[in-house]
């Protein structure tokens, strides 16, 4: 049976910019797992009904839909043992947990703020209406204020920055010598924000730069192809 992952997708099919359905992504590519990716909009969630949510990413596999990056990075690790591990034991999943509440509650919410209207941008002429509405409802605030207060939020966005590039200033990757689970989590929040927007967010010698490239760059650069603007220290 395929495996099928569905993904955000902005007006392009091809311009998949959930950082939830990146930490997907690139969890199945470390468990070395084909996937058969379906693009899915705002407005399209009868299409993901039968998962019992309204969100991607959803994964179905063996006949089972999984939504929620953590609930299928958990899934994968338990359903196929033998690949690559992505947590490497409880204790290192029970710290990926701890990465994730802060990507979720810290990094995503600080990045979005900085970068809401190139999103607007991109979405599919369907989603605009309820991106606005929703958003907007959010923040309680309009998108344009967003875009013109960018200095503000990016400045906002490069102070939770700092224990990032602490650890990255002395150890290659999240994982430590090689990436994991908590690498990808952190890792798609900042390819959503290559995939949609041309806002440069790091210097190219920038620690978080340089990690960004290398994991730009695994699995015969997966994410570095994606439909996205360049960055600094890569062709992607």
């Amino acid at each position: 049976m395929t495996r099928v992952l569905y993904e955000l997708a902005g007006a392009e099919e091809d311009r998949r910019f959930s950082p939830y359905c990146w930490r997907v992504r690139m969890a199945l590519a470390h468990k070395g797992l084909d996937v058969d990716t379906r693009p899915w909009r705002f407005v399209e969630k009868p299409n993901i009904a039968f998962s019992g949510q309204d969100k991607v990413p959803v994964l179905i596999d063996e006949g089972r839909a999984i939504a929620d990056s953590w609930a299928i990075a958990t899934y994968l690790e338990e359903a196929y043992p033998d690949a690559p591990a992505l947590f490497g034991g409880d204790k290192a999943r029970h710290l990926a947990r701890f990465v994730n509440n802060w990507a979720d509650g810290v990094l995503q919410p600080a990045l979005l703020k900085t970068v809401i209207g190139d999103i607007f941008d991109h979405v599919h002429e369907g989603d605009r209406e309820y991106f606005r509405q929703s958003r907007e409802a959010r923040f309680g605030t309009t998108i344009e204020s967003f875009r013109n207060e960018r200095d503000r939020w990016f400045g906002e966005f490069r102070a939770v920055l700092a224990p990032l590039r602490a650890t990255l200033s002395a150890q290659p990757y999240l994982g430590g010598d090689s990436q994991n689970y908590a690498d990808y989590i952190v890792f798609g929040a900042f390819q959503f924000a290559r995939c949609i927007s041309p806002f440069p967010l790091l210097a190219a010698d920038d620690p978080i730069s340089l990690w960004r490239a290398r994991l730009l760059e695994s699995f015969d650069h997966l994410a570095g192809r994606a439909k996205g603007y360049s960055v600094p220290g890569t062709l992607s």
